[in-house]
């Protein structure tokens, strides 16, 4: 069975749960799966009883697919995603994504954690993200193209829908919650990086890392998606003031600024 026709498989069990048809889709990352508790007329689905979906193997990821509404839009969340480092390919990652694209999405809205290499960050602050470099060694659309997917050579330029960053922008200006703007670095992980690594992604003009994120949005700009991205810096990346991190204190501050997100998506996907 072709790709094509297992994300079609799996989106027809989908639609035999449920009757709403998505506009919105959103990922939900480490320590930011409460947004879904925000959503109405919610329909939950575990990853494990869609044919073909991967299964969260990462502590804090649910691993739940919840579908309803925010506002007057339809949307659909993942709580919890996939990583390269679990062991899973580029293209069991993306899946989701080609799945909600089948179920009616036209936005993308990406959540992660992310340590902030930017001097100007501090532990808690909301970036969005304007653009990324993916040094994780591994592309969604390398192999035999699909066009129901997308095109063969799908353009990079701009990533990340410059629309949504201005509606994000007017929205944290209403509600009084400071955003900022940076360049995402995507690793393979699951370790955290030495001091020289903090050092070279730095010179090459990252602001933030993570291990996640921009095998997604490659997928996502191949299926024609508008995206919106926001990290939320757990963690300070700074060579020559590099402090050892856990993934418990990670988890603690992504958790401590989660209801600042939730509100900036919130909003976002109501002025739509």
């Amino acid at each position: 069975m072709k790709e094509f026709e297992r994300v079609q498989e799996s989106t027809e069990f989908i639609k035999s749960k449920v009757k709403i048809k998505p506009e919105i889709g959103i990922i939900l990352g480490t320590g930011l799966g409460a947004l879904a508790d925000r959503i109405e007329e919610k329909i939950i689905i575990p990853y494990k009883e869609i044919p073909h979906f991967p299964v969260s193997t990462v502590e804090t990821h649910l691993g739940n697919l919840v579908l309803g509404r925010i506002g007057n839009k339809n949307v659909v969340a993942m709580q919890g995603r996939f990583h390269l480092y679990e062991g899973y390919n580029p293209y069991q990652i993306v899946f989701p994504i080609r799945v909600m694209k089948l179920l009616g999405i036209n936005i993308l809205i990406e959540s992660n954690a992310a340590g902030g290499l930017n001097p100007l960050y501090k532990k808690g602050d909301l970036v969005i993200i304007v653009d990324h470099i993916n040094l994780t060694g591994q592309n969604p659309l390398v192999g035999e193209n699909d066009e129901r997917f997308g095109p063969r050579f799908p353009d990079m330029s701009c990533p990340y829908s410059n629309e949504l960053i201005e509606i994000t922008e007017r929205v944290s200006i209403e509600e009084k919650i400071p955003l900022k703007k940076g360049v995402l670095v995507g690793l393979l992980g699951p370790n955290l990086e030495t001091k020289a690594e903090y050092r070279f992604l730095k010179i090459i003009g990252a602001d933030m890392v993570c291990m996640s994120t921009v095998i997604e949005v490659i997928a996502a700009v191949h299926l024609g998606l508008k995206i919106l991205g926001i990290s939320v810096i757990t963690d300070l990346c700074l060579p020559d003031a590099l402090k050892p991190v856990s993934f418990e204190e990670i988890v603690e501050v992504a958790n401590s600024a989660e209801p600042k997100l939730t509100k900036i998506i919130e909003k976002v996907i109501i002025n739509l």
